[in-house]
C-alpha cells in the first residue's frame, strides 16, 4: 500500500460506528518489518492520535491509553502482539489490528501465523498471485505448519485436492519422467523451490542419490516394492535402486498407483519402460518360479509364469494342480485382467491335459447306454473345455505361446478324444441302434411335445417352450448351472436322443405337436401331411393346433418393452419362442470360425430371455431345448477326413448325412433305418459318415456341421426351469458368499503383517462368488496399506481351500496406539463395505522386517 491508500484505510476503520460499550476506536498497527516506520508520523489523520509502541515503553503506552478514555488512538508497533511479554495483549484484544506490509496481509488473509512469517517469504513467487491464494485457502488448514504449507504450495501447483505428497508424487511422475519436460518440475522451479519436493522424495520413501532424476525416483519406488515381495538377495543387481529406509512406503505408493481406476492406465504405460531400463525379465526368467509367483508390480512377473506352464504342458509335465493353483493365484493380481486370455487359454489346456490323465487308458468299448450316460456325466466336458480354448485363444489368436498350445489342444481333443469316443460311439450304433434308434430309459426327442409339454397344457399350466437351434449338451449344461446359481429358480437338466439326421429340419418338428412325422422323397419334411419347413409352418401347425397358442422368435421378445410383452403372450398358454444365435453363425462358410464366440452370446441371451419371462411375463414353468448340437474343430480338416458318398441314386446329400432309399451296407458309414424316427413311408435310410468324418462334396464351411449320429450331434439337453418367489416353500435367496477375517487379535504390532481370511461357504446353487478388497485405513478414511484382493469362488468342500493368507504393509508414519484403525474389507463390484474392523497398532520402533 502507498500513504495515500494507508490513510484512506485507516480514516476509514476509525469512522466505523463505535459498537455497545465502545467510546473510542484504538488500532494497532503491526508493521513487523518496519517498513513504515519513516513515514508513520508524517499520516494525516483527523480522527486519532499516533502513538509508538516499543518494548520499552509498553507500561506507558497501557498507562496513556487509560488516561485517555475518549481519544481514539492508532498504535504503531514493530512487535508482535501475540507476544507473552505484551503487557498490551488484552487491550489488543477488543482493537483492530491493521496490517499494510504485503507479507503481514497475506499471513492475515490465509490466517497463518507470524510464527512462519520466514516460510511464507522464501515461497513468495507462489503467494504473490490472487488465483493461487485462493487454492492454497481452499484447503482450510486449520493448524499451519513449515510442511502444511508445502504440501499445499505443491498440490496447489499441481491441481492436488489434498494435503497429500503421495497424490503430489504420483501427479508429477505422471506428466512425464524427463526432468526438463516435466511442467510441475518447472513450476516448482518458479514458483516453489524443487529441492524441497525431493527432500520429501528422500525423507518419505528413502530415495537417496547425488544425481536425482524423475526416471530414476520412479525405478527406485518399484524396486523398494518389488523388494518387499521376492528375496532381496535375487535381485542383488538392482540394489542401488532399493531404499534402506521407509520401503514399505514405497510398496504402498506403488499399489494404490496400480489400482487406481484412470491413473492404473499411466502407471502400466510407465512400468514396461522401467522393467526394461533395468532388465528385469533377465533377471527374473531364470528363478524358480516360487520365487516369485506372489510378486506383482512388473508385467513381466505374469509373462515368466504363463512361459512357465506353456513350457510345462509341452515337454509334457503333468504338475496340473500347480498350474491351475499358480493361474488362481494370479487371478487377483494387477495385469492378470491384462493377460485374462493367455491365461484362460492355459487354463482349459491344462484342463484337457488332467482330462486324458484321468482317462488315460482310453475311453473304453462298451454298450450305447453306456457311452451315452457317460458322455453326459463326464465326457461332454472335453467339448467343454475345448470351446473354452477358442473362445480365449481368439482374443489373441496371434500370440506364438498360443499357437503353440493349440497345437496340444488340437492333438488332445481332434486326435484322441473325438477320435475314439467318436469311433467306439459308432461301433456302438451298428452294433445295436441302426434299426431301433431308442436307448433304454432315454427318451426320444421326437416324443417330447407328447411326453413332457402335453401332461402340462392338459394340467392347466402355461408353459414356455425356448428352441435354441444347435445348443448341444454341454452348452445346456453351462446355461443350467447359470441358472441354478444366479436365479432363485431350479432348473434341472437331462439328455434327450435326438434324431437323425441332427439337422433343423427334422429336429425343429421333432420338438412340436404331431401325430405323424415323415420325411417325403424330396428331402420335405411333413407334420400330420403338412410341410414343416422354416419358423413360419411351425407357426400355423402350433397355432392350428394347440389353442392359446403362440409362436415367436426371440428378436421380437427382445424389441417390445415390458408391456407389449404382457399384452402379446395375455392368456396363451403355451408359447414356443426360436433362438438361432448359434446355427446362424456356424452354417455359413464365411461365419464358422465365430461359433463359439456365438455361444457366449447365446448364453447370456437365453439367460436373459428366461429372466424375461420370469419378471415380465411371470412365467414359472420354462423348458429349453434344441434341435440339434454340432461338430466343430478349429484346424482344417485333411482329405483322410472326407469320404466319398458311394451311392447312385439319393434323396439328399450333405456334410454329415445322406437320404437315400438305397439299402446297402457301406464301409465307414452307419445306415440307419428311419422307421423309429419318422413314419417313414417311403422307406427312407439315413447314411451317417462314422465317427467325425464328412462326405465329401462341394463347397466350403466343413468345420461346424451336424446331421451325422456323434454324441456331439444327437445328445439334445433338455432343461427345465421352474421359477420360485421369495417367501415360496423351497425357494432360495440368491447370496454372495462371506469373506471373514479368522485372525482373533486386533493389534499389529509390525509394519509388515500377515492376515488369514476365510470363504464361509463353497460357492453352488444360489451362494455365488464375492469379490473383495482389503486395506487398512485409519478413522478418516485415509488408506494405510496396500490394497489386496480375494477373489472368493471356490467350490470346493476342504476348508483348507478356501483359506487365503494375505500380506499387508503399513506406511511408515507415526500411529497413535490410543486411536483405533480399521480394516476395510470392501465388496469390489457393489463398492459396499462388508466389514469395518477396528484394529489398534503400536509399531514402537518403526520395523520394514517381518517376523
Amino acid at each position: 500500500m502507498n500513504i495515500d491508500q494507508i490513510e484512506a484505510k485507516l480514516a476509514h476503520l476509525f469512522r466505523e460506528p463505535l459498537k455497545d460499550g465502545e467510546q473510542r476506536k484504538i488500532v494497532f498497527w503491526v508493521d513487523k518489518d518496519g517498513e513504515f516506520t519513516e513515514v508513520i508520523d508524517q499520516l494525516n489523520l483527523i480522527d486519532a492520535k499516533i502513538h509508538h509502541l516499543t518494548k520499552h515503553n509498553q507500561f506507558y503506552t497501557k498507562y496513556l491509553l487509560e488516561e485517555d478514555p475518549k481519544s481514539s488512538y492508532l498504535v504503531y508497533t514493530t512487535m508482535e502482539l501475540d507476544s507473552e511479554d505484551n503487557w498490551l495483549m488484552d487491550t489488543a484484544l477488543y482493537s483492530k489490528i491493521f496490517y499494510a506490509d504485503w507479507l503481514s496481509l497475506i499471513l492475515s488473509e490465509l490466517h497463518i501465523d507470524s510464527s512462519l512469517r520466514m516460510v511464507v517469504k522464501k515461497y513468495e513467487k507462489f503467494f504473490n498471485n490472487q488465483e493461487r491464494r485462493r487454492k492454497f485457502a481452499a484447503f482450510n488448514i486449520e493448524s499451519c505448519t513449515e510442511e502444511n504449507i508445502e504440501l499445499a504450495i505443491m498440490s496447489t501447483l499441481c491441481n492436488v485436492k489434498a494435503l497429500d505428497f503421495e497424490e503430489i508424487l504420483k501427479t508429477v511422475l505422471m506428466d512425464s519422467l524427463d526432468d526438463q519436460q516435466n511442467k510441475y518440475l518447472s513450476l516448482f522451479n518458479k514458483f516453489f523451490d524443487e529441492n524441497v519436493f525431493w527432500n520429501y522424495a528422500v525423507d518419505r520413501y528413502g530415495y537417496e542419490r547425488d544425481e536425482k532424476s524423475l526416471k530414476t525416483l520412479f525405478i527406485h519406488l518399484l524396486v523398494t516394492a518389488f523388494s518387499q515381495s521376492v528375496d532381496e538377495e535375487l535381485i542383488k543387481d538392482l540394489k542401488n535402486f532399493i531404499a534402506d529406509r521407509n520401503k514399505t512406503n514405497a510398496s504402498v505408493f506403488v499399489d494404490h498407483w496400480m489400482h487406481h481406476t484412470t491413473d492404473g492406465e499411466v502407471f502400466d504405460e510407465l512400468v514396461e519402460m522401467a522393467e526394461q531400463e533395468i532388465g528385469l525379465p533377465k533377471i527374473i526368467n531364470p528363478l524358480p518360479v516360487e520365487a516369485f509367483k506372489q510378486a506383482d508390480i512388473f508385467p513381466c512377473i505374469d509373462r515368466a509364469i504363463i512361459i512357465y506352464i506353456a513350457n510345462g504342458l509341452m515337454t509334457h509335465l503333468e504338475d496340473y494342480e500347480e498350474y491351475t493353483k499358480l493361474i488362481n493365484l494370479r487371478r487377483s493380481k494387477h495385469y492378470y485382467r491384462r493377460f485374462s486370455s493367455i491365461y484362460e487359454a492355459i487354463y482349459y489346456t491344462v484342463k484337457m491335459h488332467e482330462f486324458f490323465k484321468e482317462h488315460r487308458q482310453g475311453i473304453p468299448q462298451g454298450p450305447a447306454i453306456d457311452l451315452y450316460q457317460t458322455y453326459v456325466k463326464d465326457y461332454y466336458l472335453m467339448d467343454t473345455y475345448y470351446r473354452k480354448f477358442y473362445v480365449a485363444y481368439d482374443q489373441e489368436s496371434n500370440h506364438d505361446l498360443l499357437k503353440k498350445l493349440k497345437t496340444l489342444v488340437e492333438n488332445l481333443y481332434t486326435n484322441w478324444y473325438m477320435g475314439e469316443l467318436g469311433a467306439h460311439w459308432s461301433e456302438a450304433i451298428e452294433r445295436e441302434m441302426t434299426h431301433d434308434w431308442t436307448l433304454p430309459g432315454v427318451k426320444n426327442q421326437q416324443n417330447f411335445y407328447a411326453s413332457l409339454v402335453r401332461p402340462k397344457i392338459r394340467n392347466g399350466e402355461r408353459v414356455f417352450v425356448i428352441v435354441s437351434d444347435a445348443m448341444r449338451y454341454e452348452i445346456g449344461s453351462e446355461l443350467a448351472a447359470r441358472l441354478n446359481t444366479e436365479t432363485m429358480g431350479e432348473c434341472e437338466i437331462e439328455p434327450l436322443l435326438g434324431v437323425v439326421p441332427s439337422i433343423t429340419k427334422l429336429g425343429m418338428p421333432s420338438l412340436i405337436l404331431h401325430k405323424d412325422l415323415d420325411i417325403d422323397t424330396n428331402g420335405q419334411v411333413l407334420v400330420d401331411g403338412k410341410n414343416s419347413a422354416g419358423l413360419e409352418n411351425r407357426k400355423k401347425i402350433i397355432e392350428t393346433k394347440v389353442a392359446d397358442s403362440i409362436v415367436v422368435h426371440f428378436q421380437d421378445v427382445l424389441a417390445m418393452n415390458k408391456a407389449g410383452r404382457r399384452e402379446t403372450f395375455k392368456g396363451k398358454k403355451l408359447i414356443y419362442i426360436y433362438h438361432d444365435t448359434i446355427d446362424a453363425m456356424g452354417d455359413k462358410a464365411s461365419t464358422e470360425v465365430y461359433t463359439f464366440n456365438a455361444v457366449e452370446t447365446a448364453l447370456d441371451q437365453l439367460y436373459n430371455l428366461v429372466k424375461i419371462i420370469r419378471d415380465d411375463l411371470s412365467g414359472t414353468n420354462v423348458m429349453i431345448t434344441s434341435d440339434h448340437g454340432f461338430l466343430y474343430q478349429r484346424d482344417p480338416l485333411e482329405e483322410s477326413d472326407k469320404i466319398g458318398q458311394e451311392l447312385d441314386h439319393a434323396v439328399e446329400v450333405k456334410r454329415r448325412y445322406i437320404l437315400s432309399q438305397e439299402q446297402h451296407e457301406i464301409p465307414g458309414q452307419l445306415a440307419v433305418d428311419l422307421s423309429s424316427i419318422v413314419k417313414n413311408e417311403h422307406h427312407l435310410t439315413a447314411y451317417l459318415p462314422k465317427a467325425t468324418f464328412r462326405f465329401k462334396i462341394q463347397g466350403s464351411g466343413v468345420n461346424f456341421v451336424h446331421g451325422g449320429a456323434s454324441l456331439q450331434e444327437v445328445v439334445v439337453p433338455l432343461l427345465t426351469f421352474k421359477n420360485k418367489r421369495a417367501g415360496q416353500k423351497g425357494a432360495k435367496v440368491i447370496k454372495k458368499v462371506d469373506i471373514k477375517l479368522t485372525n482373533t487379535t486386533r493389534k499389529i504390532t509390525n509394519s509388515i503383517f500377515n492376515l488369514e481370511f476365510f470363504q464361509t461357504e463353497k460357492v453352488e446353487e444360489k451362494l455365488v462368488p464375492r469379490t473383495v478388497a482389503i486395506f487398512m485405513t485409519d478413522e478418516e478414511g485415509n488408506a494405510l496399506s496396500n490394497e489386496e484382493t480375494i477373489i472368493g469362488d471356490r467350490i470346493s468342500d476342504d476348508p483348507a481351500e478356501r483359506t487365503f493368507k494375505l500380506r499387508f504393509l503399513l506406511k511408515s508414519i507415526a500411529y497413535d496406539r490410543n486411536k483405533t484403525y480399521y480394516l476395510i474389507i470392501k465388496d469390489t463390484d457393489t463398492d459396499v463395505l462388508v466389514e469395518k474392523i477396528p484394529f489398534t497398532i503400536n509399531l514402537g520402533i518403526i520395523s520394514d522386517f517381518d517376523f
